[in-house]
């Protein structure tokens, strides 16, 4: 068993994990990130594309939004793709992780996840959430084992048009129930960097 092959069922029966949607940042006044000229063109050169594949479109729209993202918060913030997040293979918290944001540790492996991205299977988001809450436990669990707990994981599926956030705190798990296009990535990239920004004011000063 691997993150992709969880159901919910699967975390609530064998982790305790309850789930649900909820209106994740109903109330936090979000700011709106500019989109550089460098990330408009490779967005539009992507359009151009036939991305039929959900490898094609995390390297044409995925990939640039969070390595813009990386640019943005460059000293606090590092990023993996396709790493595999080694947590308890009996317990099936293992496998390949679409895309992890971690705190940038100066480390040679994968320290502090903080955010999962999930690339939705067969482009429904619904079929990307499942994997995602798995790896997004797997990385609550993994950061416990390193001793360096956090009590608050995000993850985000999506298929490069339409993207879904989602927040784990202890055993609760929640879905957004806003869904967010491409259209909105000013807003989507405001989001990340509240989430970021979360993470900031919860580490950095652990380190002054």
């Amino acid at each position: 068993m691997a993150y992709r092959d969880f159901t919910l069922e699967d975390l609530q029966m064998k982790f305790g994990v309850e789930s649900g949607k909820m209106p994740l940042f109903k109330g936090v006044k979000l700011k709106k990130i500019s989109i550089s000229n460098w990330l408009k063109k490779v967005l539009s050169i992507g359009q151009t594309l036939p991305l039929r594949t959900e490898k094609a479109k995390s390297e044409a729209v995925v990939s640039p939004i969070l390595f813009y993202l990386k640019d943005l918060n460059d000293d606090f913030l590092i990023m993996y793709s396709g790493e595999v997040l080694k947590v308890d293979r009996k317990l099936g918290l293992n496998g390949e992780c679409d895309f992890l944001l971690a705190k940038n540790t100066g480390s040679l492996g994968i320290n502090l996840p903080m955010i999962t991205v999930v690339e939705a299977k067969k482009g429904e988001l619904d079929l990307g959430i499942e994997q995602c809450a798995a790896q997004m436990y797997g990385a609550m669990l993994f950061n416990q084992k390193m001793n360096k707990p956090l009590d608050v994981i995000y993850g985000c599926v999506t298929n490069g048009r339409e993207w879904q956030f989602m927040k784990l705190e202890d055993k609760l798990l929640h879905a957004d129930e806003e869904i967010y296009t491409i259209k909105e990535l000013p807003t989507i990239l405001g989001i990340f960097q509240h989430i970021i920004d979360y993470y900031k004011a919860i580490l950095e000063p652990v380190e002054a």
